[in-house]
């Protein structure tokens, strides 16, 4: 499924977008997809670096594997 969107690019930066449009002769929706598909793997990162973090520090616990199957009844 595909849906359109509508955006508003800085100008610097949609002059970037043109010319490696035009140098990769792909669409800009396309370039855009697969950057935005990039960021949000980078941030799943850094969201769970900070997880860690603060599993590490002691602000959060964890539940045994055992208690969730139990949950599940798996």
């Amino acid at each position: 499924m595909v849906r359109r969107l509508n955006i508003t690019l800085d100008e610097e930066l949609a002059h970037e977008l043109e010319r490696f449009s035009s140098e990769l002769g792909e669409k800009k929706s396309k370039i855009i997809e697969k950057a935005l598909t990039f960021y949000f793997d980078y941030l799943d990162l850094k969201i769970a670096e900070e997880r860690l973090k603060e599993l590490e520090r002691g602000e959060t616990d964890t539940i045994p594997a055992e208690e969730v199957y139990k949950e599940l009844d798996l």
